[in-house]
């Protein structure tokens, strides 16, 4: 329940307003109180909470999973947005034994310089799914596990294999990242107000060590393979718009004869993961139409510029050196990935 821009709510004609505590809820600002106390409880319990964990909980509102957290770990970091729910929070635990262990941070979560902590457990406002999700898997040092609530479809992205139908470039960059496993789906109903979606809880796990792996390069290459999930590799490495980005990416690299063998992952990853969260957007995008290009399904003509048929004709032989060349994005593993990856470097073809 925090994150995002605050707008100002317009009066409401005909509608219930919903209230906890005497609080006015805003849908706007992704406002949804759990309210079903075992839901809660199963959270927690599925969160995997140490006793001396510190844990960083987004969007606590006015507290009713807070209180679950401050009983099964050390203390809480709660960051929240609205200064109406900082008040209520603060006003709910003052001077019972839990108020020394709860630091709230107001502001947006997007924007804030998060502390260490073990764990995160959230249920957050969904149109910060993605910026949030890679803004945490960016955070140093790695915490142990994420718990969130997202919306139901973003979660099955964030889920999804090879094949799926939901296979995406966020299943493939998050799970580059991190272990990623659905823990329960929850219906709208056990919300007040109710959204308009259903939601399910997620847990995230990031990788340790992280594979060894330059994250610009990795995105660039998955960027342009979901361009087209269902396309073969072989058409889309064909279109004039990708073959003049990778050229002109060829041309750069051999002018400043960069290496790309020597990289500080951290940074790497650090300036690139905000970045991405925001170009994913919310779910109302699909992630495999971000490439915009008017020539995308315009081919490069064999018989132009022998040039730029000799750079078509090297992109197409890595292709068919691994065997790549007949398969599709939506049926790639991570392994294939960096396989390709790989086979491209050696031939001097970089995505960053």
């Amino acid at each position: 329940m925090a994150g995002g821009k605050i707008r100002k709510e317009r009066p409401q004609r005909g509608g219930a307003t919903h209230f906890q505590g005497g609080i006015p809820f805003h849908k706007s600002k992704g406002q949804h109180i759990l309210k079903n106390p075992l839901l809660v409880d199963s959270i927690v319990q599925k969160s995997g909470i140490k006793h001396t964990d510190t844990i960083l909980e987004i969007g606590p509102g006015t507290g009713n999973l807070t209180k679950k957290l401050l009983e099964a770990g050390k203390c809480v970091i709660a960051v929240e947005l609205d200064p109406r729910m900082v008040l209520e929070l603060e006003r709910r635990f003052q001077g019972t034994p839990y108020s020394s262990r709860l630091k709230v941070i107001q502001g947006d979560v997007l924007k804030c310089d998060l502390p260490y902590f073990d764990i995160c457990v959230a249920n957050i406002p969904y149109q910060i799914s993605s910026p949030l999700t890679f803004k945490l898997l960016s955070h140093r040092p790695l915490f142990r596990c994420a718990v969130i609530m997202f919306q139901r479809e973003f979660a099955m992205r964030l889920v999804a294999q090879p094949g799926d139908s939901l296979y995406c470039r966020l299943s493939v960059n998050t799970q580059l990242l991190a272990r990623v496993n659905h823990l329960l789906k929850v219906g709208r109903n056990n919300f007040r107000p109710p959204p308009k979606v259903d939601s399910s809880v997620v847990r995230i796990e990031p990788r340790k060590p992280l594979p060894p792996v330059n994250f610009k390069e990795w995105d660039g290459l998955v960027r342009i393979c979901f361009n087209r999930k269902n396309k073969t590799l072989g058409a889309l490495f064909r279109q004039k718009g990708i073959l003049a980005l990778l050229e002109k990416n060829f041309k750069t690299l051999q002018a400043l004869q960069l290496k790309s063998d020597g990289f500080d992952q951290d940074a790497e990853i650090a300036q690139s993961l905000s970045a991405l969260g925001n170009t994913l957007g919310d779910m109302s995008i699909d992630a495999e139409e971000e490439w915009k290009d008017d020539d995308d399904d315009m081919e490069m003509d064999d018989g132009g510029d022998a040039k730029g048929s000799d750079f078509k004709n090297k992109i197409l032989g890595v292709l068919k050196s691994g065997d790549f060349e007949d398969k599709r994005a939506s049926k790639l593993a991570q392994a294939d990935f960096m396989h390709l990856l790989s086979l491209f470097n050696k031939a001097g073809i970089h995505f960053s």
